[in-house]
């Protein structure tokens, strides 16, 4: 029985961190999928299959490639949302169970600076459309040039199975990483779900459909402004800025703006808005949070990180790719393997209970986080090993899937009090 009195004294405990009540839970299968819709039609949706074309693939090896990869992140994404609807925890708690309550932090943070560099992103390509209703205004404001680069809308540029290949890897794992980011953070949603069903069918309905049909309009779109204005445009806002009558241009702007909305709020703020929480509940609210993250996401310099196709997929999301896979693989062997899906919600929220492990700390997480880390990075600094990097995100679930397995096998969780 979960002591409410207990829990709201502690220093781990704010309103906002606290698990849902059951009469709190009522998201059903059409919450999910709606959540999934709203949050998959957005720009970097748009421009993820269109990146791959820029790259080298056709159509159907683009669209094929966001489909598998969205239907492989679905998998750490349901079982990572168990957790939250079965025992109404935000994110950053269940992560509480794994890395102890003060060790979460470090997962906690590594997911909120990602969200923080999405936020930014998406408030980025905001700004630019915001820019282009004000050139259709008043023209005189400013030219506005869209674009991230080169597209060809062109067959498959590869001449083998093995050129496809190499370029195929790190594509798929950049689109498992487009989504790692929510996968480690969905119980934040799910905890809110009325049942393990209703999540389960809703997510699963949303996501893969949404993302693979969204990027293949994507993929029309450019390939009609070759027709229509004589270049191929793979960035919206650009397209849109073309329309021509002001009165078009500001409505379709302001579409745009209501899609990148929805998916800041849902995807790039509920969850670093948690996590700096986590930090310190009594003296972080989720609306300082959110605070934090609006500022950290524009010192993170997202023009930069969008700068052209390759910076998009293999720098961004390959990239923090390497973080996310190791987290989610202790998370889930924690939870399902070690574990076997028990936790005693009180003691997520209070020192010295069965989570305290060292000082607060399971060293063994971050020691299995580190080495993941470690592998999927490699790469980066020794080129033979390149494809290490390729696979970020695997790599790094499994080597600290394997590593957490094999360290808690030998060295039993036992807890240490406070000071």
């Amino acid at each position: 029985m979960l002591r409410a009195e207990t829990i709201e004294s502690s220093s781990l405990y704010n309103k906002d961190l606290a698990p849902v009540s059951i009469e709190r839970r009522t998201w059903r299968t059409y919450n999910y999928a709606a959540l999934w819709i709203s949050m998959s039609v957005n720009i970097p949706t748009y421009m993820l299959a269109s990146g791959m074309i820029a790259g080298g693939m056709n159509w159907r090896q683009a669209l094929f490639t966001v489909f598998l990869g969205n239907v492989l992140v679905l998998i750490p994404m349901l079982l990572n949302a168990h957790a939250g609807a079965q025992y109404g925890i935000p994110f950053p708690v269940f992560a509480r169970a794994s890395f102890g309550v003060l060790g979460a932090n470090v997962p906690a943070i590594l997911r909120a600076l990602v969200a923080c560099g999405w936020f930014g992103i998406q408030t980025w390509i905001g700004g630019e459309a915001i820019n282009a209703m004000i050139v259709a205004l008043a023209p005189s404001w400013a030219n506005f040039h869209g674009g991230f680069g080169p597209m060809l809308a062109t067959p498959s540029k590869f001449q083998t199975f093995g050129e496809f290949f190499r370029f195929f890897i790190p594509s798929l794992t950049g689109v498992v990483g487009f989504w790692a980011t929510v996968s480690l953070n969905i119980p934040d949603f799910t905890r809110y779900a009325r049942s393990q069903r209703d999540q389960i069918v809703g997510q699963a309905l949303g996501l893969p459909a949404t993302m693979t049909f969204y990027s293949f309009i994507g993929i029309a779109v450019t390939s009609a402004t070759m027709i229509i204005f004589g270049e191929a445009l793979w960035n919206p806002v650009a397209v849109l800025a073309r329309l021509g009558n002001p009165f078009a241009v500001v409505l379709a702007m302001l579409a745009l703006l209501m899609a990148t909305l929805n998916v800041n709020v849902a995807a790039n703020v509920v969850s670093p808005a948690n996590d700096f929480s986590n930090l310190s509940p009594r003296r972080i609210s989720f609306r300082t949070g959110g605070l934090i993250t609006c500022a950290m996401g524009i010192i993170m310099q997202p023009w930069k990180l969008m700068a052209d196709y390759g910076s998009y997929i293999f720098g961004w999301l390959v990239g923090y790719s390497g973080f996310l896979g190791p987290i989610a693989g202790v998370l889930i062997c924690d939870y399902f393997v070690v574990r076997k899906k028990l936790l005693i919600v009180e003691d997520l929220y209070q020192r010295g209970g069965h989570y305290e492990y060292s000082r607060g700390f399971n060293w063994t997480a971050v020691t299995a986080l580190a080495a993941g880390a470690a592998v999927a990075f490699i790469g980066l600094v020794y080129a033979p090993l390149r494809v290490l990097y390729n696979y970020a995100w695997f790599v790094g679930f499994l080597v600290s899937f394997m590593t957490y397995f094999a360290l808690m096998n030998r060295v039993a969780p036992a807890t240490q009090p406070a000071d």
